[in-house]
């Protein structure tokens, strides 16, 4: 049976990591070369995949180990410079595992397309033809992206709403459209173009913005796990990790920064699977702020005995097909080494993650301190810096 927990993993060289990653996700030698030799992104496909490019820029890429995420072992590809991320999440995911790992579910693959009527000059009838013409309306939206609809997929609903502004009413007609497994964006945008002609008819006024949220509330990911006291420490640090996140709800100040590290999780994958991580960004943290006051994406709760259960939810827009998880090599390579079959999948594996990342980090907080393992590995890269051995002579 295939396990995500190897002994000692760290005292490898990184070929020979690469050669148990390798037959863990079943790589060949071509997929292999993608990791670890340089250029796998050739800048002829660099070109046609960004204006004015001049070169590629490579991040190192990390595995972390030990997550378990509804039953399965998993993998996990990280791409970023920042020391003890990686470690810590495999970590975290350790000490998960004595109470079943992470279980991960999703709200599915729908995002919002929005479309802005101003000039309206009865903006509430207006938004009842809107909903009396709903069906012509996503008839217009699934013909802009037939092959969209033949999948499975397309518009699913259409609402409005009248809007109070500075600049005055106006009329936001809201698509919710069924992407798949794609992030979706450009499909969104097309079916928005698309039905921009009827909404002015409709509405007597003129469509101006026709884009995609990136506060995809239809679209979230959740997860939660179990960690035994006996894993990370017991009731001191239980006591110290509940007070942390008490602080974080209670001030934005530390709110940022705690959702900055489940951040160092989510981003990190994002980026290794050819995904846009400023859309999950800007999600993630838009999410956050919901309520009116900016707060964690995570809760934090004792189980009664000293054990403490962790809870993510946030949206996670994210594809496996389309894009850059289609274009870049190594992005594809990504995808297989995860072994998810479709978005919603994957977005499960990236929230499990970022859980793992926030208990990693509050865990150090309430413990030794952020800085011991983190400055540790920092050593190593400014040791490297400076041409110098590590512990040397």
């Amino acid at each position: 049976m295939k396990t995500s927990r190897f002994s000692e993993f760290y005292k490898l060289t990184a070929a020979e990591r690469l050669q148990e990653v390798a037959a863990f996700a079943g790589f060949g030698e071509d997929e292999k070369r993608l990791f670890f030799e340089p250029g796998a992104l050739r800048v002829d496909t660099a070109d046609h995949m960004i204006e004015n490019a001049v070169g590629t820029f490579q991040l190192p890429l990390g595995i972390a180990l030990n997550f378990l995420i509804n039953g399965k072992d998993h993998l996990i590809p990280m791409a970023i410079e920042e020391p003890s991320v990686v470690a810590a999440a495999s970590n975290a995911a350790k000490m998960a595992r004595a109470g079943g790992g992470f279980f991960a579910s999703n709200t599915g693959s729908v995002m919002i397309g929005q479309i802005q009527i101003t000039g309206v000059g009865d903006p509430h009838a207006a938004r009842m033809r809107v909903f009396e013409n709903k069906k012509e309306l996503m008839a217009l939206c699934d013909a802009a992206d037939p092959v969209l609809a033949e999948l499975g997929g397309g518009v699913k609903d259409v609402e409005a709403r009248v809007l109070d502004t500075i600049a005055g009413k106006m009329l936001i007609v809201h698509l919710l459209v069924d992407t798949k497994d794609a992030m979706g964006a450009n499909a969104v945008n097309t079916m928005a173009e698309a039905v921009a002609p009827a909404l002015e008819k409709l509405s007597g006024g003129r469509v101006r913005l026709r884009i995609l949220s990136n506060l995809a509330i239809h679209r979230l990911a959740r997860a939660r796990a179990i960690f035994k006291k006996e894993t990370f420490g017991g009731a001191d640090v239980a006591e110290g990790i509940l007070a942390a996140y008490a602080f974080a709800c209670a001030d934005p100040f530390r709110a940022a920064t705690h959702n900055k590290g489940i951040m160092n999780g989510i981003v990190p994958i994002v980026t290794a699977t050819g995904n846009d991580s400023r859309a999950i960004e800007a999600g993630a943290h838009s999410y956050a702020a919901r309520f009116g006051q900016y707060a964690p994406l995570t809760a934090w709760e004792s189980t009664g005995d000293g054990d403490l259960t962790g809870t993510i939810e946030l949206p996670m827009a994210v594809g496996i097909v389309g894009g850059a998880t289609k274009t870049h090599p190594a992005a594809q390579a990504a995808i297989k080494l995860l072994d998810v079959h479709n978005a919603p999948a994957l977005a499960e594996v990236i929230a499990s993650v970022g859980l793992a990342q926030n208990f990693a980090a509050l865990r150090a907080l309430a413990a030794e301190g952020i800085q011991k393992g983190h400055m540790a590995l920092h050593a190593r890269s400014v040791a490297f810096a400076a041409d110098a051995k590590v512990g040397g002579h």
